[in-house]
């Protein structure tokens, strides 16, 4: 394999030859070889964007020639058209600054760059990273990959799911189920209002999520190393900012506590509240619908889901209902992050956080597993869900809880005697309230009527 020799501060280092990143990567690259997360090319694109925005700003300012930025901005095309993935290599487990990757993107675009125009035009720091540091610009990057993650994917996801859940709740209004609180039997409720629970917690998840999002819209570009922002001219930010709106339709605006931004993860630990409030939100539904389809025959059996694949490989004709289980390990997944970014953000000593890497791994592994985990659950389970309405029937008919709406009638007490008595005896409750003496059967039929107790009076 050929190489080439790249030269930086500590000395010269051999890279690949047909590789764009320099020295500082080569020598992230060597030291950090610790398994096989690398560095989310979300955040990858992120910088692209970011360090456009930034030649951007630094031409307006004249701080840099209008050649120089165009072949940057043009370079960072290429990045977000995927054509320079293989150029970015380096493992999570790095610097806790991001530093090594803020490097890779300027080197990555200097190289670049001085090949296609052939000549030593751009200097990763001096014109890449020109009034900026990686103290600033990662967790800038952090923050408008996961803006855009969340706006871009994951509620569209969102959004899409909630409307298979409204078609679900038109299509079964008719039908009048069993309710079930503690796992026991409770009153009746339409299966159409069951259902729009579920409709409804995703709704207000959506409405955290966009609330949340505003936080990170306040981007730490400008503060350079400590917050202070030492070499970076005067209206910086503001250029940066509202050139990444216009890019990316997302109105970023500068944190106005630039030491609060370097610092303090606390945003981004706020938006991952939200992804985990939607997590246990969807471990409650897959779980809902995992027991309601439970059986076919020894169990609630109260829907049908699709038969996607076999679920045995010894019991034949057996059906699992796998996408319930893949989402709520999606889930389980959520909430480990959740640790993770929180105890992360945590360190935040002085004037830095450095274990930015990390936090920013577990948070678009998160906005990728709820998007995906939600777009398989809608497609392969929830969007085919069918009432087995005859089940639905006996159990609502058979359930003892029926008898709470004799509770004006008769009382609770002899309303709970009824209860037991049928129970005891395996009669209808019907019977058991005749035999007491309670009531007529006329008197029964007209209190006990399943209609009227799924409807607020």
């Amino acid at each position: 394999m050929k190489t080439r020799v790249e030269h930086d501060s500590m000395g010269d280092i051999e890279v690949r030859g047909d590789r764009y990143w320099g020295a500082q990567t080569q020598r992230s690259f060597e030291n950090f070889q610790i398994h096989d997360e690398k560095i989310p090319m979300d955040v990858i694109y992120a910088f692209a964007h970011l360090k456009m925005a930034c030649a951007k700003a630094n031409q307006s300012l004249k701080k840099l020639d209008d050649r120089k930025a165009d072949v940057i901005i043009s370079i960072c095309e290429e990045i977000l058209g995927k054509q320079l993935d293989a150029h970015f290599p380096l493992s999570v487990w790095q610097t806790g600054s991001g530093t090594q990757s803020n490097m890779n993107c300027n080197e990555v675009i200097a190289n670049r760059g001085n090949e296609i125009v052939k000549e030593k035009l751009l200097h990763p720091n001096d014109d890449v990273n020109k009034s900026q540091s990686s103290n600033d610009t990662f967790p800038t990057a952090m923050h408008i990959a996961a803006s855009l993650g969340i706006q871009k994917t994951l509620l569209k996801e969102l959004d899409e799911t909630i409307c298979v859940l409204k078609r679900l709740e038109k299509e079964n209004e008719h039908i009048i189920k069993i309710g079930r609180t503690h796992l026991q039997d409770a009153t009746p409720l339409r299966f159409s209002q069951e259902i729009s629970g579920w409709r409804s917690m995703l709704e207000n998840n959506r409405d955290m999520l966009v609330v949340a999002c505003e936080a990170i819209q306040k981007l730490a570009i400008g503060g350079t190393a400590v917050g202070t922002g030492l070499n970076a001219p005067k209206g910086f930010d503001d250029l940066v900012c509202d050139s990444l709106s216009k890019q990316l339709d997302v109105p970023f605006r500068p944190d106005p506590n630039k030491f609060h931004a370097l610092t303090s993860k606390d945003d981004l630990v706020f938006v991952h509240g939200a992804c985990k409030a939607l997590a246990a939100n969807l471990m409650k539904i897959a779980n809902d619908v995992r027991f309601l389809a439970s059986g076919p025959r020894c169990g609630f059996g109260e829907i049908r889901i699709p038969e996607n694949e076999p679920g045995s490989s010894i019991m034949p004709g057996k059906v699992n209902p796998t996408q319930c289980e893949s989402m709520t390990m999606v889930c389980v997944q959520v909430f480990g992050n959740d640790a993770t970014i929180g105890f992360a953000a945590s360190q935040g000593n002085f004037e830095l956080n450095v274990f930015m890497p990390v936090i920013i791994y577990n948070m678009m592994q998160t906005i990728h597993l709820l998007s995906d985990g939600m777009r398989s659950f809608r497609i392969h389970c929830l969007s085919g869900i069918q009432a087995n309405e005859d089940q639905m029937h006996t159990y609502l008919h058979h359930s003892l809880m029926l008898v709470t709406a004799l509770n004006p009638y008769i009382g609770y007490e002899n309303a709970a005697k009824c209860a037991k008595k049928a129970f005891q005896d395996q009669t209808s409750l019907k019977q058991a309230c005749m035999e007491l003496g309670f009531l007529s059967e006329e008197e029964f039929d007209r209190y006990v009527d399943p209609k009227r107790m799924v409807t607020q009076q």
